[in-house]
């Protein structure tokens, strides 16, 4: 299982040439069909009348069709009849094969020609297709400087689906007048629509993240976004209109560096990891997840936790692609008691990029590589000597 990982074209939309059967830039996949043909060449020369092979010259431009390009693969169309037709001349008359292989090798050219041309335009579909498919993760997983909002921070994003390269987990930074905020959710389900509602929700967030005084209205406001957001999805008649999400949402507040604040809706509680060992969040009163707030008992918005936080304990925000990935034998990978084991071996594990990369590399092994969910694993802590300013470039995301 891989992550995600851009995806881009050559100018005019050409598409990317595969690193294989390239030597030093340059490509060489002339050089296995053209092996071949003077292959075929030798051994029907040096082989007795009844072992004769020069008729599966037709195969080289079929081979040429699979990795070459159309004008390549035309080249040997031409060059495959060309050295049938003098290789056959030289032969003794009674051993010549003639005309009809001639033809053969001929006709079998101009096809793989003819599907080279139809794989080419497929390539450039397809690449065409990952280019959107990284423009719309980009957009909704926005890049972020590595030391952001004076946090510092790494994450890791695996989809169930590997060629669809983006779904409906989401996480966003966001620097404000009130202190840096950080969410991560999930919305439910997968392709398309989930990803609408993820980007819908991270468009509010970045707004109310900036401006709201208060986390608890921050939450109401995604709230809001995502009722909204589901009536236009009914009105237009789409059929998922019960879609919900569930989302941590975490702000460090300007003037106090020993605590965080959190309203957890619906989602997993996060973990605080330190070289003194792991321990979950409080739970509290959990909200509902949003999009499900009109079902709350609690009138009024959802209770704001606040969190004692020390400076070298790291925040870990994971989808439930984690929480719920299994083994062979169906059991639930035992994230804390991993995360729990590993810190107490080596302390540095607590750091952002090295708890990404272990609680990612954990999963895949328990689950064997094959994620039934879209699987997030997000991890910040305070920077030392860092305001909430945040400046830099860069990526603090892992790459697989």
């Amino acid at each position: 299982m891989r992550a995600v990982s851009d995806g881009s074209a050559g100018p005019q939309g050409t598409p990317r040439r595969s690193g294989l059967l390239r030597v030093r830039g340059r490509s060489v996949a002339w050089a296995p069909p053209l092996l071949l043909l003077i292959g075929i060449v030798l051994v029907d020369f040096y082989t007795s009348s009844d072992f004769r092979i020069l008729s599966w010259i037709v195969l080289v431009p079929g081979i040429a069709a699979a990795i070459c390009g159309v004008w390549g693969t035309a080249v040997f169309a031409v060059l495959a009849p060309a050295t049938y037709l003098a290789a056959d001349a030289v032969l003794p008359h009674e051993y010549e094969a003639g005309l009809p292989d001639l033809v053969l090798a001929g006709i079998g050219g101009v096809l793989a020609t003819a599907a080279c041309v139809v794989r080419v335009r497929g390539e450039r579909r397809m690449l065409h297709m990952q280019d959107v498919a990284a423009t719309i993760r980009r957009t909704v997983l926005r890049p972020l400087p590595p030391v952001w909002g004076g946090l510092e921070h790494a994450a890791v994003y695996l989809a169930a689906d590997s060629e669809a390269r983006v779904g409906g987990d989401f996480y966003d930074i966001q620097t404000g007048l009130h202190g840096t905020r950080v969410i991560l959710g999930d919305v439910q389900g997968k392709g398309l629509g989930a990803v609408e509602a993820a980007a819908a929700l991270l468009g509010t967030f970045r707004e109310a993240g900036y401006h709201e005084p208060d986390l608890a209205a921050v939450a109401v406001r995604l709230e809001v976004r995502m009722q909204r957001h589901i009536r236009m999805r009914m009105a237009l008649g789409r059929e998922d209109g019960d879609r919900f999400a569930t989302a941590v949402l975490i702000s460090f507040p300007e003037g106090d560096g020993d605590a965080v604040d959190a309203v957890i809706l619906g989602h997993d509680c996060p973990l605080v990891v330190g070289p003194a060992g792991v321990r979950s969040l409080p739970s509290g009163r959990r909200g509902l997840p949003l999009g499900m707030g009109e079902l709350d008992p609690v009138d009024g918005p959802p209770s704001v936790l606040r969190v004692p936080l020390g400076p070298d304990e790291t925040l870990l925000m994971t989808t439930d692609g984690v929480t719920e990935a299994r083994d062979g034998d169906g059991e639930f990978y035992p994230l804390a008691a991993d995360v729990t084991e590993a810190v107490a071996a080596d302390p540095g594990v607590a750091r952002p990029t090295r708890l990404v990369a272990l609680v990612r590399e954990r999963t895949l092994r328990h689950c064997g590589g094959r994620l039934a969910d879209d699987t997030t694993v997000f991890a910040v802590r305070r920077r030392s000597g860092v305001g909430n300013a945040g400046n830099g470039d860069g990526n603090g995301r892992l790459q697989a």
